[in-house]
């Protein structure tokens, strides 16, 4: 009798379960970008305050009397005094400094807007010897530290009768303004296509009409960005027209508030210092939050292209 022969026994084929190990740097890399994104949440929240609680101490106390600021500098006004804001307009000639500082920073501003775009559109669009060294003068200008050229800019306003004018301000201005601005716009008429400006040129263009009817539409936020900054910087000016502009009638807001601030010696009018003080930072604020969405767009249009 033939024994049948049992087959062997099949061993199992099935893969050993692999235990899955986290990487390496896999959560250590989620928990570290955890506590970096809390730090700097946490370090702008503590930006904002001290930049905030400043701004919204002064506003109040543009509406209290001299004895509660002094006396409950924290605390909300009791009621609205309405009459420091008219004392300080009429009384510490506030409207006078208004008025001269918005035709100067206006003037300037349009100005250093004009003249910087057409020069940046130029180093940015066409290839010509000295190109480079033109813009790098440029950049050279923004290190120049302006403290070094008060002297010798005195003399020469003086010189060329600019010396306490309106439009002598309005040129120094313009000249303090450029080398950021060509700097600036430089590398944003870059980022713009040029096919747009070869098909004006096909079409019979000039140069002239190019640059006004398509590119300089199509710079529109980095002319908004740029306009800022020159308007921060020219309505907070200090200096220049302290050393330039010595004339009472003349000056502007910066002086006016210093001379505010002194002319009260042991007086103190305290509440019509603040409401001159919220009068001077009230346009700049309103323009940066009328054209925040623009400024975004300027700073980042470079951002991809």
């Amino acid at each position: 009798m033939k024994a049948t022969e049992t087959p062997p026994a099949v061993a199992a084929t099935e893969p050993a379960p692999v235990s899955k190990s986290p990487a390496p740097g896999g959560k250590g890399k989620g928990s570290e970008g955890q506590v970096l994104n809390v730090f700097s949440h946490g370090v702008l929240i503590i930006w904002a305050i001290l930049v905030v609680l400043p701004l919204l101490w002064a506003i109040m106390s543009s509406f209290k009397n001299d004895d509660s600021i002094l006396s409950t500098p924290w605390a909300l006004p009791d009621k609205l005094h309405f009459d420091n804001w008219s004392r300080a307009w009429s009384q510490a000639h506030m409207s006078d400094y208004f008025f001269n500082t918005i035709l100067v920073v206006g003037g300037s501003l349009i100005g250093t807007l004009l003249l910087g775009s057409m020069a940046a559109y130029v180093l940015a669009r066409f290839d010509f010897p000295g190109n480079r060294f033109i813009y790098y003068l440029f950049i050279g200008g923004m290190s120049f530290p302006i403290i070094l050229a008060l002297v010798p800019l005195f003399f020469v306003m003086n010189n060329m009768g600019l010396l306490n004018t309106r439009h002598g301000l309005i040129l120094v201005y313009i000249a303090y303004s450029l080398p950021f601005t060509v700097f600036f716009l430089t590398s944003f008429f870059r980022t713009l296509p040029g096919s747009v400006a070869e098909a004006a040129s096909i079409d019979g263009a000039s140069h002239t009409r190019t640059f006004f009817q398509v590119m300089l539409p199509m710079a529109k936020p980095g002319l908004i960005s740029v306009g800022i900054f020159n308007f921060l910087g020219q309505w907070n000016q200090y200096m220049l027209p302290t050393v330039l502009n010595t004339d009472p009638k003349y000056r502007v807001l910066s002086q006016g508030l210093v001379e505010l601030a002194n002319s009260q010696g042991y007086k103190g009018d305290w509440s019509g210092l603040f409401a001159g003080l919220v009068m001077a930072m009230l346009p700049v604020l309103a323009a940066y939050i009328i054209f925040q969405r623009q400024v975004v767009a300027g700073l980042t249009a470079g951002a991809v292209k």
